[in-house]
């Protein structure tokens, strides 16, 4: 496994000139970034990007990743996909902290068309620094587990 100072990010097309600025963002907190991609701005299929990185999250190899399409939504589908993903769409910095807080998200989602680049770092930032609560919210997130245990 990966340590924690490790984070996936992938995008579409749609999402890239984000990407890139969060990229930089994250390796200048000093994280190594694995980039699934998209390689550039050309036109691309969302689900290829958003299930090389959530596939990673899913086996345990990487243990937080950030995804970004259009609008978000894309991703978070395709994400949500994959066993033992939890990802969560964050427009905005209270959505991350809560998607951490109560949620233990483990994929962050942004739109790139809706949120700007200096938005985006504010959402990440609280994002990486938050923490997950435990308490009554594990027992919803083992719900989760169980359901995804029945289900694969």
């Amino acid at each position: 496994m990966m340590n924690t100072e490790t984070i996936i990010i992938g995008t579409d097309h749609a999402g890239y000139q984000l990407k890139e600025d969060i990229k930089t963002f994250l390796i200048d907190k000093g994280m190594t970034v694995v980039d699934v991609g998209a390689p550039s701005g050309d036109s691309v299929d969302y689900p290829d990007y958003g299930a090389l990185a959530a596939r990673r999250i899913s086996s345990g190899e990487i243990n937080r990743g950030i995804l970004i399409c259009g609008s978000g939504i894309g991703m978070s589908i395709v994400a949500n996909k994959f066993p033992r993903v939890r990802a969560a769409l964050c427009l905005d910095e209270d959505m991350a902290r809560l998607s951490r807080l109560h949620n233990d998200s483990n994929i962050l989602v942004l739109a790139g068309r809706k949120t700007d680049a200096s938005t985006a770092r504010k959402i990440v930032d609280i994002w990486l620094v938050t923490e997950f609560e435990g308490g009554r919210h594990q027992k919803r997130i083992d719900k989760i587990k169980d359901l995804e245990h029945k289900q694969f």
